[in-house]
């Protein structure tokens, strides 16, 4: 099934307008129906493109028939939303992420000597665009977890003059950098710590016409952290990377902004209060809905707050 059949769009001309409007895409992950609409209801509230944004342990936990299904059966602005593998490992995994009807794919070759890298974001990039879709693919290494098929003990920042190298020898279509962000809800040692802007600006000033794409950006608001903690988790030392900094990356050419430990923590700020507040109800839709409701109010600040892509259809 091709994605323009869903109605979906690739990421070529939203990149293209965000680069020109200094501006970032947001690319919130989901992983079910009620994380899904709660994205979808926040892009048609804020008129913002949306990357909609699935890791292969979500497309397996969802199975890919259900995911298809639900995006067939969607409704959202026709030019609006993309359908983005997110780390997708290898070649086939890609391939059948883009077979499936995705409209953009990542190849995380990351951590794979750099030939190796290039070699199979060639191969990926080569049948991508046969397609019209999209690549993104990956320089240095995030520290933390995201899921079992991606994580880190340690990370590498982005060399500028590799990452040349590298977008001319694959002609990837945007590309994803290490500069200080990190995967999970530990994402700062301290309230100073600061994101590597003079690397980004190397970056940006040798390959000045690529999207680049920040991993790993989730601001971990506090209120969800403590809600969680009040009724009955055990989260300490978590600290996100602050919206301020976001912003300014934006400013340089970041222009796709993955967000996927906030949607988690709505998530479960949402239901752990629920549940703790209302333990005479037995009806899950109660609860899913509370937590649907907390997602899409936090997609909708960090659009435009952070983002500034509202109104950008």
């Amino acid at each position: 099934m091709h994605y323009q059949n869903f109605g979906l769009v690739n990421t070529t001309n939203i990149f293209k307008k965000a680069l020109s409007g200094g501006y970032a895409i947001p690319a919130f992950n989901f992983y079910n129906l009620e994380t899904l609409q709660a994205i979808l209801q926040a892009a048609t509230i804020t008129q913002s493109p949306i990357i909609l944004a699935v890791s292969e342990s979500a497309l397996k936990y969802m199975d890919e028939n259900i995911l298809i299904g639900m995006i067939a059966g969607a409704k959202y602005k026709k030019g609006q939303i993309v359908l983005h593998l997110d780390h997708g490992h290898s070649f086939e995994s890609c391939k059948h992420a883009i077979d499936l009807g995705f409209s953009s794919v990542m190849f995380d070759g990351s951590a794979l000597p750099l030939h190796k890298n290039i070699s199979i974001s060639k191969k990926i990039i080569n049948y991508a665009h046969k397609f019209n879709v999209s690549v993104e693919t990956e320089l240095g290494v995030l520290s933390g977890i995201e899921d079992k098929n991606t994580k880190s003990k340690q990370s590498e920042y982005t060399d500028p003059e590799t990452a040349k190298y590298f977008v001319k020898e694959t002609g990837t279509d945007s590309l994803a950098i290490a500069i200080g962000t990190s995967h999970g809800i530990h994402k700062l040692k301290t309230n100073y710590d600061n994101l590597r802007f003079d690397i980004l600006e190397q970056i940006v000033k040798l390959i000045p016409n690529i999207p680049l794409v920040l991993h790993g950006a989730s601001t971990v608001p506090s209120q969800f952290v403590n809600t969680i903690n009040k009724f009955g988790g055990k989260i300490s030392h978590a600290k996100g990377i602050p919206a301020q900094q976001i912003r300014k990356a934006i400013k340089f050419h970041i222009t796709k902004v993955n967000i996927d430990s906030d949607l988690r923590l709505a998530f479960m700020s949402s239901l752990r209060a629920q549940l703790s507040k209302n333990n005479n109800i037995t009806d899950p839709r109660f609860f899913l809905t509370e937590a649907k409701n907390t997602i899409t109010k936090l997609c909708i600040s960090e659009i435009q707050n952070i983002m500034g892509s509202g109104n950008k259809i």
